[in-house]
């Protein structure tokens, strides 16, 4: 026979199954919170760590490639030649940023170039720039259009340049520059001969035969004389009198007074200067006004 009578709350306590499941005590359900909290921060904090390790070893693969530029950096360069000149400097794809209205030559008390607006005891602006465009007979500078753009655009007058391999064959050099570099406005400087080295087994005869090639080629086209570009001592020992007497001569003399060579126009006098603008060092060049506005 069926038991209808109703079970007292202690009873249910005892016997849970007799009337559904017994509801858990406050404590208990306390507890499992404190555990499921418990496990969540230890994810987060393990998390936490990985990504911390991930970014700390990143950090120390980029820090080779980042270049921190400071308007207040105290670094310091070549010493400038004393004398009244027009600055300006000669440029590739090693300078790919340049912040061109703002190049400035900073120099200190003792004439050094640095990069401290507030440190800086004479301020210079640039004049002019080389860009380099072509070598050989295919290469191109990456950075050549550019450079030749952004400096047209910030006023500075601006001249392309050539690296001579003597190994090619001049004719098609000289083509190359010139499809390259295109047409020159009559504010342009003159396109520049870069020639300084010598491959092996040439004679001295062959460079120069090859060198005025180039050189004729470009003149004729452009109808401007080339400026040649070499150091004081390629100058003298490699290139033949026709060259030095024939064309405006940019010599390359670091660490003089004055450079090594007879009859200069542009002289290149330091490799390691310091100029507002650029980061990094970047050859720095001088020239008297009356011969920059002849070129």
């Amino acid at each position: 026979m069926a038991d209808n009578s109703t079970l007292t709350s202690s009873e249910v306590r005892k016997n849970p199954g007799a009337k559904g499941k017994a509801k858990p005590k406050g404590k208990a359900k306390a507890k499992g919170k404190k555990r499921k909290r418990r496990k969540s921060k230890k994810i987060n904090l393990n998390l936490w760590i990985v990504v911390a390790v991930i970014t700390a070893v990143a950090v120390f693969i980029a820090m080779p490639y980042l270049k921190v530029k400071s308007s207040t950096s105290d670094d310091k360069g070549a010493k400038v030649p004393t004398g009244y000149y027009c600055y300006g400097i000669d440029i590739s794809k090693y300078q790919p940023d340049v912040s061109w209205h703002s190049l400035k030559v900073l120099t200190d008390a003792q004439g050094r170039t640095i990069n401290s607006p507030t440190h800086a005891k004479n301020i210079k602006n640039i004049s002019y720039v080389f860009i380099k465009a072509t070598e050989g007979t295919s290469h191109k500078d990456k950075y050549f259009r550019k450079h030749w753009r952004n400096a047209g655009a910030a006023g500075i007058r601006r001249g392309a340049y050539h690296f001579f391999r003597s190994s090619k064959d001049a004719g098609e050099q000289a083509r190359h520059f010139i499809n390259t570099v295109g047409k020159l406005s009559e504010d342009d400087l003159p396109p520049v001969l870069d020639i300084e080295t010598i491959h092996r087994g040439c004679s001295r005869q062959t460079l120069n035969d090859k060198a005025l090639t180039w050189l004729r080629i470009v003149e004729e086209h452009y109808g401007r004389k080339p400026i040649v570009y070499s150091s004081a001592s390629f100058l003298k020992d490699n290139l033949s009198k026709e060259i030095l007497e024939n064309y405006p001569i940019w010599v390359a003399h670091y660490g003089a007074a004055r450079p090594r060579c007879d009859r200069w126009h542009i002289w290149q006098f330091a490799d390691d200067a310091v100029v507002y603008g650029i980061d990094g060092e970047v050859d720095l060049n001088v020239t008297s006004e009356r011969m920059l506005r002849s070129l």
